[in-house]
């Protein structure tokens, strides 16, 4: 069964935001948009980023073969914006990062309970910001979206941390159940 990995995933995604953006919650954004040299320059221009990556994706996965209108759970992607480039900027201040983000999040978990174990085994055709036709495995795609998240929020809680800030634990380890059932 994949779905349950998915499920994690998800839920750790929406955690590892949470704990971000509620320890940036009272630094400036000037701080926040201070150029750390970063990929992505700043601790603002990283998480906007990422979420430029999830909203790209989701609306590829909206295209999949088995839902041809598209997922009930992604409908709400209608009210975000349609990034067209890896750098656009969607938020420029911490609370409208903030509120997006977590919208984004329960969509994402919603996303991921609608879906069923059958859609994994597909494949999705789409195209890139280049307009470049790929056709890949629906299951590594979306195991694709969630690595990318963990990726980009390292390099973000590294660029908190050069400003003093730690949000604590954040190894998927902890969302991991142990066989007995008990959450560690």
């Amino acid at each position: 069964m994949i779905k349950p990995n998915f499920e994690i995933m998800a839920s750790y995604n929406a955690l590892m935001n949470k704990k971000i953006y509620d320890s940036i919650s009272t630094t400036s954004d000037n701080v926040l948009w201070e150029n750390k040299k970063a990929f992505f320059g700043s601790i603002l221009g990283t998480l906007n980023h990422l979420m430029v990556g999830d909203l790209i994706w989701l609306n590829r996965f909206n295209q999949h073969p088995s839902y041809p209108t598209g997922f009930k759970a992604l409908e709400p992607l209608k009210d975000f914006p349609l990034p067209t480039k890896l750098t656009q900027i969607l938020y420029d201040d911490k609370h409208g990062f903030s509120r997006n983000r977590q919208a984004l999040d329960q969509i994402i978990i919603r996303f991921i309970e609608e879906s069923e174990e059958s859609d994994y085994l597909m494949n999705l055709s789409y195209r890139n910001t280049n307009n470049d036709t790929f056709n890949k495995s629906f299951s590594m795609l979306l195991q694709h979206f969630f690595n990318h998240q963990t990726h980009h929020r390292g390099q973000v809680t590294t660029l908190l941390a050069q400003i003093g800030i730690d949000i604590g634990e954040t190894d998927l380890l902890m969302l991991i159940p142990s066989v007995d059932g008990e959450w560690l």
